[in-house]
Formats: C-alpha cells, structure tokens, sequence
C-alpha cells in the first residue's frame, strides 16, 4: 500500500539545517514516493504538477526562451496547441505537423503525443530522433505499460496522470518524465518558484492508481479491441482509429446530428468528458474542438465494465431513430 498521506506544509530543520523536505511547495513525502514510483515506470526521473497542462507549462516556460519554436502533432490534444497559443505572447511559436513523418526544419523542440488524441496517431520516433531538438512526448493515453518514450529516444514525457494513471476519477495530477537528472531539476526549480505542486491527497490517490495499472489496462485494452472489432463492421460506422492497445479509441457517425443522438442514447456507458478512469464515457468531440475533427467524431474511453454489456449499450444507441 502507499505510505500514509502526509499533509504537512512545513517540517522540522534537522541539526539546525532544511532536511530532505522543508516546505511543502518544494516537495513533501508522499509528493517524493509518488515521483519515485513513476520514474521507475518510466524509466528516468519524474517531477509530479498540479495538473498535466501545469506539466505542459512548466515544461516550455522553464526550457524555451522567447524566440524559440515548437513543431506540435497535428491532431494531437487540442488543449496543448491551446496552451502554445497562450504563450505565443513570451514569444514562444508553434507550428504543426504530421507526427508520421519527418518534423520541420528549425524546430527547438519537437512536441509528440503517442497515441494522439482523438485521431490516435503513433508517431515516428527514428524521425523525431533524428533532429537538433529537444523531444517531448505525450504519452497520456499510452501509460508506461505500452510505452516508454525515453526508450525510443525523447527527452521528456509527459503525462496527465489524471487520466489511466490515477485512473479513478478522482485525483488531478500532472507529470514530467525526464532522461537526465539537469533537466528534472530545472523543472523542480520551476515548480518551486512558481507553484504549480500537486496536493499530497492527489499523489497519494496517484500511488494507489498505479498499484493497479497493470490490471486495469489489462482489462480495458481487452474490452476495447472487442469493441473496435464490432464497430469496424456496423453500418452506422465509417471509421475507426485505435492504436492497437489501451482503452482509448474514436470512430465517426454521418454527421454531429448523429454523433449527439448517439452520445445522448447511452444508458451503461456516461456521457461525459476526460478519459482514463474505471467508468466508460463517450462524447463528440466536435463540442470542445469544432471544425478541428470530423463533426460526427465521437471518442470512447473504454472502463471496466462488462464488454459485452458495453457493446449492448452501444449498438441500441447507434440505431437511427424512427
């Protein structure tokens, strides 16, 4: 089990000097135990946030300077290319590209998501590799069980480990994976002085999620391939993406009439937003990111129930109404 959650803010100095932890914004014990499990899951040294987009933040506001260029996945999470443009005005540019081939020229660093999400793209990483760039990828909906991006040669991971991390709904939390030690302490020094530092309650709920990650993923890789399975043949389909593993996948109805009609018509699986937790959810996509996606884009996070049952649940929703 986790340690006991220490919700301490401040401790005692040891022989008149700071001890191992201090003070609360710079880290704490169950902050530590939890980074310390996560790193060893992904194989380099990992800094916990207060979210995966305070991971995201943190990681162009301490790393890049004014001036410098990220080449973002298209089709990749619509929030980061939100949060580049945010911070377009320190002067921080970003421009697209096709993840599957060769990134642009000049980048400084070269932003990946595998899978991307919704259109569940794997990137090419002997590309990415390829180029004078720091290597950044977001590997959120793949979990360390069926990637380990340091190993294919990025620099950083990042992860919104409030999605399967966690996995149970319950606990907003971010991270960054680092190869090398320089990097992870720059980044602490970053969460230091500027605050985004995850609550102990939320790495504590993050060590008692990765207890069981392996099972869990086990179960919604399953029930998620049974279901894209299904879904390739049903005439109500025109595509589906799904990358081979994990319980997340997309696939298009006619037109965002149809895609609303089926988000509203299931019973078992929630309409709701997020993805990563025990409970399956659909939504059309096209509600957050417009023309971005295909209007009758709907995305499915895949939990723990029944497959057959999810499957029931959504064949009667995708049948036309009278």
């Amino acid at each position: 089990m986790p340690l006991p959650v220490d919700r301490s803010t401040a401790w005692p100095y040891v022989a008149g000097e700071p001890g191992e932890h201090a003070y609360a914004r710079y880290s704490s014990p169950t902050v530590a135990e939890a980074e310390a499990r996560l790193g060893e899951l992904d194989g380099g040294e990992a800094v916990l946030f207060a979210s995966g987009a305070a991971a995201s933040t943190a990681i162009v506001l301490a790393l890049l300077e004014p001036g410098r260029t990220v080449a973002l996945a298209a089709g990749a999470y619509y929030g980061t290319g939100a949060l580049l443009s945010e911070l377009e005005r320190w002067g921080v540019r970003h421009v697209e590209f096709d993840q599957t081939g060769p990134p642009p020229a000049g980048a400084d660093v070269v932003w990946l998501e595998a899978p991307s999400n919704p259109f569940l793209t794997m990137p090419d990483f002997a590309e990415a590799r390829a180029v004078t760039a720091l290597v950044v990828c977001d590997s959120t909906a793949a979990t360390p069980l069926n990637l380990r991006p340091l190993e294919q040669g990025c620099d950083v991971v990042v992860h919104s480990a409030t999605k399967f991390l966690a996995g149970h709904d319950d606990a907003l939390v971010g991270a960054a994976i680092c190869r090398d030690a320089e990097t992870a302490a720059r980044l602490r020094d970053f969460r230091s002085r500027t605050g985004p530092m995850p609550g102990p309650d939320a790495a504590w709920l993050l060590l008692r999620g990765l207890e069981t990650l392996d099972v869990r993923v086990a179960r919604q890789t399953a029930s998620a391939r049974a279901l894209v399975e299904r879904l390739r043949t049903h005439p109500a389909v025109s595509v589906v993406r799904y990358p081979e593993f994990g319980g997340l996948l997309s696939f298009d109805v006619a037109d965002a009439d149809a895609a609303r009609r089926v988000e509203t018509s299931t019973r078992l699986i929630a309409n709701m937003t997020s993805l990563g937790g025990v409970r399956s959810r659909i939504e059309a996509r096209s509600r957050w990111e417009g023309a971005r996606v295909p209007p009758g884009l709907l995305r499915l996070s895949v939990g723990l129930e029944d497959p057959d049952l999810l499957w029931a649940d959504l064949e009667q929703a995708l049948v036309p109404s009278a």
